[in-house]
């Protein structure tokens, strides 16, 4: 009985140090999966640098949700860029198109996979609207629908976006948030 008891004290305390040494230390696992993750994001960007026609250091992308839908806007950094600024136009009037014939081949490119709410997207094109809009610096798709399947394959599919580009954008309707991206300029975003 003592030998047990002795046993049972022995045991604990090792799994106790093991559970001390494990919250100090990050494991091996949480290494990986962080490696794991920036070599995945780092692959989206070389992706989308190839499908979309432009730099990703010289741009930046949003993804809002509102209550119709949603919207994807992409801007220069530098107002004087005008190469970027034509190719985001030329890029995001290319996606208003094939999105409304139900091609998301490119997103599929970008993150190397199928992104959510995109199966249900293509299935209900008729009833999602894509409205390409030039802006300042870049454009803007507007994504509305009054279908609510739709417009939930629609949030699905822009939260996914905001996750995996790491914009920094709300993933929720009527939010806002302060971005300050990896460059000095400082932008207040707002949901359109």
């Amino acid at each position: 009985m003592k030998t047990a008891l002795r046993w049972i004290t022995f045991v604990s305390i090792v799994i106790a140090m093991n559970s001390v040494i494990n919250a100090q230390h990050p494991s091996s696992q949480s290494r990986d999966r962080d490696q794991d993750d920036k070599k995945h994001h780092d692959q989206v960007n070389e992706r989308g640098d190839q499908a979309m026609g432009f730099s990703h250091t010289k741009t930046t992308h949003h993804f809002r949700l509102t209550t119709e839908g949603g919207v994807i806007e992409v801007t220069a950094h530098d107002p004087s860029d005008a190469v970027s600024s034509n190719q985001i136009r030329q890029h995001l009037k290319h996606i208003a198109k094939k999105f409304s014939a139900g091609d998301f081949s490119a997103p599929m490119f970008i993150h190397g996979d199928n992104p959510p709410g995109v199966e249900a997207m293509k299935r209900l094109k008729l009833e999602i609207k894509y409205q390409y809009e030039e802006i300042d610096r870049g454009a803007r798709v507007r994504i509305s629908t009054g279908n609510d399947e739709a417009i939930k394959a629609i949030y699905e599919f822009l939260r996914f976006q905001i996750k995996d580009h790491r914009t920094g954008d709300p993933l929720e309707i009527g939010k806002t948030a302060t971005f300050t991206p990896s460059f000095t300029w400082e932008r207040t975003i707002t949901t359109i």
